[in-house]
């Protein structure tokens, strides 16, 4: 009989560090070689250690090593807290993956943000804007809008786990509330649990998607294999009571079905009050999770752009259309708004919204932005003014035919500061100007920084500088 080797125990040595400065991502830094306890052979190593704050000396326990730097754990503070430290408002804190600054007071969380793209820009791009805007905060601490929730059944033990994943782990936190997560959603979690442990299929569930509209909800269900009838019926009952739509997901997004009223169209709704549009949305689309910064988003980008009637307008990486309607509201009729996305899916719906909020003016094309695209007719168009939300890859691509658009304001929007950087850098070097620029809370506790900045070309900027003089 072969024996299995006995793991050897993972030596995690602890030692006493003076917190310096903040990492990008939230981490207390600090160095080795200020207390008699670190190695000599350490001394000057930079060190990252969780939940630490600057100012603070803490005892971390180191959790991985490298030839260049260690990371680590706090596991006890050995000084007076820092007055930036505060209590983390969820159970979960620490165990779950999400929300690893909750220990930071969020207006210290905006600044480290804010922060953070400073140092993008300036290491990067050699850039800083001539303004830093206010930030634009979060007013509801549950601001989430839409959750995917992890679902595991363990068979040995009967035990189903509903939650989130454990930091830097494929492991479920079973969680009971989320903070951040919409008090109405927040508030059925435990319910909800209640029903899929009930069901004969449970083992069959991979995960659940909730959403929200302005007025509705949406439970989504990711299975493996076919639910029977009862389980079915389980269901539906749920949502009935709920008031809550309820979708069935076994494969790709074809498979997507609404199962709660078959004919009812496959659609939940949120508006932009101040641009007066309605959005129509599938659970699966991309949207915001927070309503309230989206909407100043949308209306700082348009204040941003300071378009005017008639004025022709090209919105990249388009969605659905959260920026290209408030678009067309404000170029007027007589104006155009031109969207480029790379889902057919997703233009589809932009055309739809575009149309149930009569707005012809706006016109929507299916494009990878990644692949070569001059060759198509909306390309071609001269245009007054640029609108980029990309994803975390950035804009790499099209920087490189931005100067063809013939934009005198491009506003971008960012949800990672080192690809904004990289692309800024770019428009630089064909006379754009970095002239205002902002962070959001889109994500309150979080680490991600999302941002908006505002570029004009500079020939644009001397022509108005002479006819002021």
């Amino acid at each position: 009989m072969k024996h299995k080797a006995k793991k050897r125990p993972v030596h995690h040595p602890i030692y006493t560090f003076d917190i310096e400065a903040f990492s990008h991502e939230g981490r207390g830094i600090a160095h080795y070689g200020t207390h008699p306890d670190h190695p000599k052979e350490k001394h000057g190593k930079k060190v990252f250690i969780r939940y630490a704050l600057v100012g603070e000396t803490v005892k971390a326990k180191i959790t991985n090593q490298t030839t260049r730097l260690e990371e680590a754990e706090m596991i006890t503070l050995e000084s007076d807290a820092s007055e930036q430290r505060v209590a983390p408002v969820c159970a979960h804190f620490g165990v779950c993956g999400g929300c690893s600054l909750q220990h930071i007071h969020p207006d210290q969380q905006i600044v480290l943000k804010q922060n953070v793209l400073k140092s993008h820009l300036e290491h990067f791009a050699g850039l800083q804007p001539e303004e830093w805007l206010a930030p634009i905060r979060s007013v509801k601490t549950d601001y989430r809008r839409r959750a995917r929730i992890g679902v595991r059944y363990i068979p040995k033990q009967n035990r189903l786990v509903m939650g989130f994943r454990e930091h830097h782990s494929n492991h479920l936190t079973d969680i009971q509330q989320c903070k951040v997560l919409d008090q109405v959603l927040s508030d059925s979690l435990v319910e909800l649990k209640t029903l899929l442990e009930s069901l004969t299929g449970k083992a069959h569930i991979g995960h659940i998607e909730l959403a929200m509209g302005d007025d509705e909800v949406s439970l989504l269900i990711r299975h493996l294999d076919e639910l029977n009838v009862s389980d079915v019926n389980q269901l539906r009952q749920f949502t009935l009571l709920k008031g809550w739509q309820l979708y069935f997901q076994s494969k790709g997004i074809d498979s997507l079905h609404r199962v709660d009223d078959e004919h009812a169209p496959m659609r939940l709704h949120y508006s932009l009050e101040d641009f007066k549009v309605k959005f129509a949305f599938s659970p699966l689309d991309f949207t915001q999770v927070n309503s309230h910064v989206n909407a100043r988003m949308v209306q700082l980008a348009c204040e941003l752009l300071d378009l005017k009637e008639g004025e022709r307008v090209l919105d990249l990486f388009c969605g659905l259309g959260n920026f290209s309607l408030p678009l067309a509201r404000c170029v007027g009729e007589t104006g155009r708004v031109i969207g480029v996305e790379a889902s057919d899916e997703m233009v589809e719906r932009a055309t739809e919204n575009a149309q149930a909020n009569y707005l012809t003016q706006a016109s929507f094309f299916s494009q990878d932005l990644t692949k070569d695209f001059s060759h198509h007719s909306w390309a071609k168009q001269g245009f007054d003014a640029l609108l980029i939300d990309p994803p975390r890859s950035g804009a790499y691509e099209v920087m490189q035919y931005v100067p063809n658009f013939g934009a005198k304001r491009i506003v971008y929007v960012s949800c990672n500061p080192s690809t904004l950087a990289r692309d800024a850098g770019v428009l630089a070097q064909y006379g754009y100007q970095l002239k205002k620029a902002a962070v959001m809370d889109m994500f309150t506790h979080t680490e991600h920084v999302e941002s908006i900045a505002l570029f004009e070309k500079i020939e644009q900027l001397e022509k108005t500088q002479e006819i002021n003089d």
